[in-house]
């Protein structure tokens, strides 16, 4: 297992990064995302909505527990911080929401690996030296995604450049 990293130095190029990754999933896809409190968690699941044509504000659900986005797939983002416990993963449902119409990302997911049945993409957030500086490691976690480890090393290329932009 290879991992892709990207440097970023502002919000828009962040979600640029997220749209790009947005272009290579499928539905039942699982994405995993890790990173400190205000690393961009939320910023990366804004831009990779909006490139999956999602028009509704995209927003935290850290109370919420799980928000669904329709867009040319329905975009499931869950925030497991507030899980005291393991066991409280079944009660999200998440077997069910990784299905056939949709892809899935979780904040703090790296908290409940160990619940996950399948493979996934683990997304690592990381707060660089400035402000708006950010480090995004892809690393695929079982089969599911080993045949676009390729495709995720080209996620670097293109894009906006770091200029501008909100901090994360």
């Amino acid at each position: 297992m290879t991992t892709t990293v990207v440097h970023t130095g502002s919000a828009v190029a962040t979600q640029a990064v997220a749209a790009r990754l947005a272009a290579l999933v499928g539905a039942g896809d699982l994405i995993v995302l890790c990173g400190d409190l205000g690393a961009g968690k939320t910023t990366f699941t804004q831009g990779f909505g909006e490139a999956l044509g999602v028009t509704s504000p995209v927003t935290s659900p850290t109370f919420t527990l799980a928000n669904r986005y329709e867009g040319a797939l329905i975009v499931n983002h869950l925030d497991v911080y507030r899980l005291a416990h393991i066991a409280e993963v079944e009660d999200l449902g998440l077997p069910e929401l990784v299905d056939d119409r949709s892809v899935t990302l979780i904040e703090w997911g790296d908290a409940i690996v160990g619940a996950l049945s399948g493979g996934y993409l683990e997304v690592r957030i990381r707060l660089g030296d400035g402000t708006d500086d950010r480090t995004l490691e892809f690393r695929a976690v079982g089969t599911e995604w080993r045949d676009r480890e390729a495709a995720l090393s080209g996620l670097a290329d293109g894009g906006p450049g770091d200029a501008g932009g909100a901090p994360c």
